[in-house]
């Protein structure tokens, strides 16, 4: 199954349609026309005007939705946008059907770029965190700060739990999956996809958790899914076996942006152990260790990681910036 293929811990302020993607209150969806590509994007206004702008990436199988708690938490200090990457979500997939680290990476340069957003605090989460390491590795000029939860970077072994998500990337795999899978409901899907993700599945509210099933159910009617979810991993799968200047490692030693990373105890499919080879990687890193989480710590724990964001700013100086221009 999929990595972060749950919305949100907390269920939609409104039910929506049929077929429609949820949107929460106080949030709006709007979709962005770019040569060859449709990139859906979630934003909360924020609180103040002025204040700089942030762009979450969520990771293999995810959407924006799986931004929804952290946002509210950070309108205050950040403009927030999510996207929904080509393929995942609200957005179609890319004309050119490029689902590599790299074709991702250059969906978010390109819509930075023709939006004019740049540098953004720029945010990311499993796969999402290993597309926003190349952005910020190959485009400095548009990070002023970079926060990587889970970030899905080369490991040489991979844990047990991590494996069939990785099977994805074999051709015909996925077929094979979903015809071995065709009686299972989306209730029975979505209970793997949590226990897989979260650290403790019970924090997920009986709301959250309808919500999610009727996200399941969505995305289980497009036609492209299940082949954005394996061209995607074997994206992934690929970049972990690039060497030199394109490796993932290599380019997370080129990052110049100050770092935050999070990892979570119980993290299935990124091990816990990664947490301080990448502190080493990242010249200018800080890390947030959360013992209790899984996966996806800015669902479970959107608290830890505001907090932890926040001290980010405020170390590099963005938020004492933004006071003291707010305040003249």
């Amino acid at each position: 199954m999929s990595s972060t293929e749950l919305p949100n811990l907390l269920a939609s302020a409104v039910a929506p349609k049929p077929g429609a993607v949820a949107v929460a209150e106080g949030e709006r969806l709007d979709s962005v026309g770019l040569p060859g590509l449709t990139l859906s994007v979630r934003s909360r206004p924020s609180t103040r005007t002025g204040l700089p702008p942030a762009l979450y990436v969520h990771g293999l199988g995810g959407s924006s939705q799986n931004w929804s708690a952290l946002m509210p938490l950070l309108e205050d200090v950040v403009d927030c946008e999510a996207l929904d990457l080509p393929g995942f979500g609200d957005s179609p997939p890319p004309d050119d059907g490029d689902y590599s680290i790299t074709g991702h990476a250059r969906a978010v340069i390109r819509y930075l770029d023709a939006r004019a957003r740049g540098p953004v605090h720029l945010v990311g989460n499993s796969m999402g965190g290993a597309v926003t390491t190349r952005v910020a590795a190959v485009r400095p000029d548009l990070v002023r700060t970079l926060t990587l939860v889970s970030p899905a970077l080369p490991e040489l072994r991979v844990q047990r739990t991590a494996l069939p998500t990785g099977l994805l990337a074999v051709p015909g795999v996925a077929s094979l999956f979903t015809r071995l899978t065709k009686d299972w409901t989306a209730e029975q899907r979505v209970r793997g996809v949590m226990g897989l993700c979260y650290g403790d599945p019970g924090r997920v509210t009986p709301e959250g958790f309808s919500a999610a099933v009727r996200e399941m159910e969505r995305r289980l009617q497009l036609p492209y899914f299940w082949d954005a979810m394996a061209r995607s991993a074997r994206g992934i799968v690929n970049a972990y076996t690039l060497g030199g200047q394109h490796g993932l490692w290599r380019q997370a030693e080129r990052v110049l942006a100050p770092t935050l990373l999070v990892y979570g105890g119980r993290d299935l499919l990124v091990s816990y152990r990664m947490a301080h080879r990448a502190a080493a990687a990242f010249r200018d890193s800080r890390l947030l260790t959360l013992p209790d989480a899984g996966h996806v710590a800015m669902m479970e724990y959107p608290e830890s990681v505001a907090t932890a964001f926040r001290e980010l700013l405020v170390d590099t100086g963005e938020l004492t910036a933004r006071r003291t221009v707010s305040g003249s």
